[in-house]
């Protein structure tokens, strides 16, 4: 069981202070934590040629799943 204590503005659950956001505001909090990179010419084509080639060998089978890193040959 926890114990909620609210002291005028301050909110405690047990000994610990803690702060409510609205859905909203919690959610744009969390997108702004991961950064964005973006990569522009060179950088970008090569990227994106990796990343269709990934897709290709996936479409095409090529692809195997595994359970751990020991299963790799």
């Amino acid at each position: 069981m926890v114990k909620i204590i609210q002291e005028k503005n301050l909110i405690k659950v047990g000994k610990e202070p803690v702060v409510i956001l609205p859905l909203k505001e919690y959610k744009k909090l969390c997108e702004r934590i991961v950064p964005l990179y973006y990569l522009k010419g060179k950088k970008a084509e090569k990227l994106d040629k990796l990343v269709e080639k990934g897709l290709e060998d996936y479409r095409e089978g090529k692809c195997k799943t595994i359970k751990s890193l020991a299963d790799l040959d």
